[in-house]
């Protein structure tokens, strides 16, 4: 498969573009600067320069053309404010959901957060990136065009991955290392039964790929 990823530098998308690469299927990431590439093609993926917060949709609808599955795993990140919480967090979101059905690619997962709601109250910035993530999840799952999936993990580590993960719908709060999010994500990519669905993902006792077909009904 060729599979799109934005955010394509992200800690959790690089390692998704090295299991996707392993796997043997096409992973590309946009990127937003030109050095980032040369870390995108050690992971095996093609880089495509494109700022989400500047494109239009016809700009990323050409970058997913002929693609099979589309990944939003992009994040304004630490550090940023509020404004950018909603400029990528939500608004490039919607972007790369709208392009995605421009050029007719219908699996699209996401890499949300637990506790992301658009009503959520508050006035930290904390609060507007979960405002954000609920906003744009809420727009992806009201599409009709994508076989979508929001995936919901806890809070990221850098710990090595175990590959033991506890998926469900609701799973209550916990950490899961940033290497068992990316395979978690891979499997998802492999599983179209997951489509429709909302899943919270923390470190557990599960093999990911018995997790991900549970959640599936395989």
């Amino acid at each position: 498969m060729r599979i799109v990823i934005a955010g394509g530098h992200g800690q959790i998308a690089l390692r998704l573009e090295r299991l996707l690469s392993a796997a043997g299927h096409e992973p590309a990431g946009l990127i937003r600067r030109p050095e980032q590439a040369d870390d995108l093609r050690a992971a095996g993926a093609e880089p495509i320069v494109l700022d989400l917060e500047s494109a239009t949709v016809e700009m990323v609808a050409a970058a997913l053309q002929g693609a099979d599955a589309a990944v939003f795993a992009a994040g304004a990140g630490p550090g940023s404010g509020v404004d950018r919480k909603d400029s990528v967090d939500r608004a490039a979101a919607v972007l790369f959901a709208d392009a995605a059905e421009r050029a007719g690619v219908r699996r699209y997962i996401v890499v949300s957060s637990m506790g992301a709601d658009s009503a959520h109250r508050g006035d930290e910035v904390f609060d507007a990136y979960l405002r954000a993530k609920g906003a744009a999840d809420d727009s992806v799952r009201a599409r009709t065009g994508l076989d979508w999936t929001v995936l919901r993990p806890g809070m990221l580590t850098n710990d090595a991955g175990t590959g033991l993960v506890h998926l469900q719908a609701s799973t209550g709060r916990g950490p899961i290392p940033r290497d068992d999010v990316a395979a978690v994500l891979s499997e998802l990519l492999d599983t179209p039964g997951t489509a429709g669905l909302t899943l919270e993902l923390i470190g557990g006792s599960t093999p990911v790929t018995v997790a991900v077909k549970a959640v599936a009904g395989e």
